[in-house]
């Protein structure tokens, strides 16, 4: 996704997707296949900017948590923020502008008694902070000892959501302005996820003012707050590599960053890319994560150590938890045990998005279940102790950037 919104960056400046961005995104973009041929021809417009990313994230790994992981984050992250505000900023001055922002802030109370509100709710959020994908546990590794945890997490969860926020009054406001064109509801207009930012986007970009500007301010957001993400996530990998087989940074992240790029343009650089994506993103990154995140927290709570957990938060942090936070997490399993409950009988129910059965054995129930066998593998494999982590690989773990 990070190299179709860098294409689409590109795409701006000149409309390239014509009269009819859908079409165009499917047909001439991706030039897709029906799952059902699963057919794997190399899509140079996808697999060209697809393996460009994942050269400059090897780079970007390859210097190191200070000078790569956090240099990055700290050069991206500003400029995102940035670009947004002034994606925003026009799209507020967009005819019809109020009538998505509307649709945004006026509230229907008597949803809150739907669980699928919450269901979405939960699932939002565990995407958006990037909860259960080892993110977490990893950057803790790199702080001080006695970190504020308490107020950190404060910062983070407050910062992502109010950055989710402005998003949401910028591409409202676009969505109004759409509306207004042709003469519908928001709902009417809106989409979500691929279809907003590849076929609802680029509609607007068509007849909206400035369109090309808010283009190329849309889509290069996309391409940087992607990039800082594929970071993290990567360097999840690289850091228990590191660590396990007590190997040097370079080696570590060309041993993770080149299968992983070749798996992965294998994959999502041909006809048959935006499938495998969306079967993948509902085993491993829906179903997967909410699974993993159930076990997580039920074994804190089974095992007794609520007390002990919220003990130690207390003892590092300038705010402290109590009868609420233990409250909203044995609520946090209880809906994550009815996500997962939910999902299962779904799933089992029924083919997801009616994809063939053997398309989704091999891409969804297969994926999941060989990452769970390669995860208890790699475990299982002793640790290597010796001199190659080195005084500086240690010092980097120890003194690391907390971002």
């Amino acid at each position: 996704i990070v190299g179709w919104a860098a294409s689409y960056a590109y795409y701006s400046l000149t409309s390239a997707w014509g009269t009819d961005p859908q079409a165009f995104f499917f047909k001439d973009f991706l030039q897709m296949a029906d799952a059902k041929d699963l057919g794997l021809d190399f899509v140079g417009k996808v697999a060209g900017p697809l393996i460009a990313v994942w050269v400059f994230t090897l780079a970007i790994m390859a210097l190191g948590v200070q000078k790569g992981v956090a240099g990055a984050s700290t050069f991206f992250m500003p400029l995102l923020v940035v670009m947004f505000v002034i994606m925003v900023g026009i799209a507020l001055t967009l005819p019809g502008a109020a009538k998505g922002l509307d649709a945004l802030f006026t509230p229907d109370w008597s949803r809150l008694s739907d669980p699928k509100v919450w269901v979405a709710a939960y699932g939002q959020i565990f995407f958006s902070l990037s909860i259960c994908f080892g993110i977490m546990i990893t950057y803790s590794s790199y702080l001080k000892k006695k970190t504020d945890l308490g107020g950190t997490g404060l910062v983070v969860g407050f910062a992502n959501s109010s950055f989710e926020l402005l998003a949401g009054i910028g591409v409202f406001a676009a969505l109004g302005f759409m509306a207004q064109a042709k003469g519908q509801a928001v709902s009417e207009v809106a989409s979500s996820g691929i279809g907003l930012a590849f076929i609802a986007f680029p509609t607007i970009i068509n007849q909206a003012p400035m369109g090309a500007l808010i283009g190329v301010l849309f889509f290069g957001s996309l391409v940087f707050a992607g990039i800082t993400s594929m970071i993290s996530i990567v360097e999840v990998i690289v850091a228990a590599i590191q660590d396990k087989l007590n190997i040097g940074r370079v080696n570590a992240t060309l041993l993770v960053c080149i299968p992983m790029g070749i798996i992965s343009t294998l994959l999502f650089g041909t006809t048959t890319g935006l499938p495998v994506l969306d079967v993948l993103d509902k085993f491993v990154n829906t179903y997967g994560i909410v699974a993993a995140g159930f076990v997580y927290v039920l074994a804190i709570i089974v095992l007794r150590k609520l007390p002990e957990l919220r003990n130690h938060l207390n003892a590092l942090s300038s705010v402290r938890v109590g009868a609420i936070w233990t409250a909203s997490v044995i609520f946090t399993v209880a809906m994550l045990g009815y996500m997962l409950y939910q999902d299962t009988i779904g799933l089992l129910k029924e083919n997801y998005s009616n994809y063939p059965s053997d398309f989704l054995n091999i891409f969804g129930w297969g994926m999941s279940i060989g990452l769970i066998v390669i995860s208890v593998v790699l475990s299982l494999l002793p640790w290597k102790h010796g001199q190659n982590f080195n005084v500086k690989d240690e010092h980097e773990h120890e003194q690391g950037d907390k971002e």
